[in-house]
């Protein structure tokens, strides 16, 4: 689940105000008896988990005592994943969820959090909670020696229900009223935790280039962009969408390709024996996470595809018979992305890409200014790309008859075009940064292509696999049909589309 909170520091005096007056009509207010909240905080001796805004935590007393929370775009926003189990133990499905920021070192008690908490819940007319508000009084204790700022504090916390923003807004302006203020958000055991908590994680969060950047400075930043999104997705991976982010896998193996593509295109300007065995590695864990995704995309396109004519529907049971048949793929695949994730090859690789986003081992080449060197570099992929796509003046001379496989592949050397692009497009300037998009316009209806011809070929292969079923075959026939088609739309767009992205390369590529 996601939970959403706002904090509010308050001063000694402070005592929660009577909320009746955020109510909507019909609502109800409903003031708990005050509890006490005992909670063990885990991290690694470093305290990589705190740095990086992930915390986990066993709370005595409660249903399902293990939580982690993960950071998400937004300070305000967290995904909370709770579980069972006995106090002396962390669960092992825990300490795999926080595997990309501990890395295989050992966990152990970092911070005891006593919260004396008063709690006020307003509900809607039907009972559903609208919000909480929670007045908590801390008193906290950093073990192993660590220091610590706040050992004694109190705080207000706002968290949503079903709430809109502007009932939160009413809500907040009665504890202004009353003496609070809004606060940045820290969580209880980083304060606890002292100023260690608080300096930068592993893995540097997004940072603007200097003035006159290098080319090694952008390089260095598109690696650690790359880094960020496949250590941000891999917990959300494991979670199979329960934390609410069902495209997690498609994200992580755009991380994946993403920074092989920048390894490749930077190839002049990092150590070959460093980059070449991280590639490998990401080509690994990019083609495991493809087959779950891939199957993904087969699962939602079959469902659209068997309903495009409602006038004349495909046989549902057939249907079903399909789908059932790429779940178990799909389930196949899950579990060899969880093996994957668990093994340690993978708890290899995560250590690579921090020490790759720390410090990119560059040549003297990437010491030259950025815009003067990366122009060039980005200026290959799209020649590859281009060759392959004109037969004169811009000319799309893809053979509208031909394999799908030509027209993948001009699919791939599109992705790998755009992608240089955007990687030097901070210091190349606007002209890159809009080809890049007319490129991804062009490389979206490729890429309809590619998801149409595969699902054409896989209701096909579904359909020879089971030789004594006449209506799955029939009904397979005409979604092979109805994709072939989608081909053929799509080949058909494509001249146009491929001549809007030539003329934006006449604004920078010339």
């Amino acid at each position: 689940m996601v939970e959403e909170e706002r904090k509010y520091a308050v001063p000694a005096a402070f005592r929660l105000p009577d909320l009746s007056a955020a109510l909507p009509d019909g609502g109800r207010l409903h003031a708990p008896e005050p509890v006490t909240l005992d909670a063990t905080y885990f991290d690694t001796a470093d305290l990589r988990l705190a740095r990086s805004g992930v915390s986990l935590r066993h709370r005595v007393g409660d249903d399902r005592p293990w939580t982690v929370k993960l950071p998400t775009r937004t300070p305000e926003r967290r995904y909370e994943i709770s579980r069972p189990g006995p106090a002396d133990t962390v669960p092992d499905e825990l300490v795999a969820l926080v595997t990309a920021y501990h890395r295989g070192a050992p966990l152990r008690p970092v911070a005891l959090v006593n919260t004396v908490r008063h709690r006020r819940t307003l509900h809607d007319p039907d009972g559903a909670l609208l919000v909480e508000v929670v007045e908590d009084q801390v008193t906290t204790v950093a073990t192993g020696g660590a220091a610590t700022a706040d050992s004694s504090f109190r705080e207000v916390e706002v968290e949503r229900g079903t709430a809109a923003d502007d009932l939160l807004d009413r809500v907040e302006e009665l504890l202004i009223a009353a003496g609070a203020h809004r606060g940045v958000f820290v969580a209880k055991h980083v304060r606890a935790l002292g100023p260690a908590a608080g300096e930068a994680p592993d893995v540097a969060g997004r940072a603007d280039l200097p003035r006159r950047p290098t080319a090694g400075d952008v390089v260095t930043e598109a690696v650690r962009r790359g880094v960020r999104r496949i250590l941000r997705n891999d917990p959300l991976v494991r979670l199979h969408g329960e934390a609410g982010d069902l495209d997690a896998v498609r994200k992580m193996r755009v991380g994946c390709r993403r920074l092989r593509s920048d390894l490749r295109t930077f190839a002049r300007l990092v150590e070959p024996d460093w980059a070449g065995p991280l590639r490998t590695e990401l080509s690994w864990l990019g083609g495991v996470l493809g087959a779950v995704r891939d199957v993904d995309v087969l699962r939602e396109r079959l469902r659209r595809t068997a309903d495009a004519d409602p006038v004349d529907p495909l046989d549902r049971a057939a249907v079903d018979r399909l789908d059932a048949a790429l779940a178990a793929r799909r389930d196949a695949a899950a579990a060899e992305v969880d093996e994957a994730l668990r093994s340690p090859r993978y708890l290899a690789l995560l250590e690579s890409l921090v020490e790759a986003a720390r410090a990119p081992r560059l040549t003297t080449r990437a010491d030259a200014p950025a815009k003067r060197t990366l122009r060039k570099l980005a200026a290959k992929p799209w020649r590859r790309l281009a060759e392959g796509t004109k037969r004169h003046a811009g000319v799309p001379a893809l053979d509208p008859l031909g394999p799908d496989e030509t027209w993948h592949e001009i699919r791939k050397e599109g992705k790998r075009a755009r992608y240089a692009l955007e990687a030097v497009a901070p210091v190349a300037g606007g002209g890159a940064a809009d080809l890049a998009l007319a490129l991804k316009e062009a490389q979206d209806l490729l890429g309809a292509h590619q998801d149409a011809a595969v699902a054409a070929e896989t209701w096909t292969e579904l359909a020879l696999a089971h030789p004594d079923d006449p209506v799955l075959a029939v009904t397979a026939g005409r979604l092979t049909e109805r994709e072939r088609q989608a081909v053929h739309r799509a080949r058909a767009a494509f001249p146009e589309r491929w001549r809007t992205v030539v003329g934006h390369r006449r604004g920078w590529l010339t």
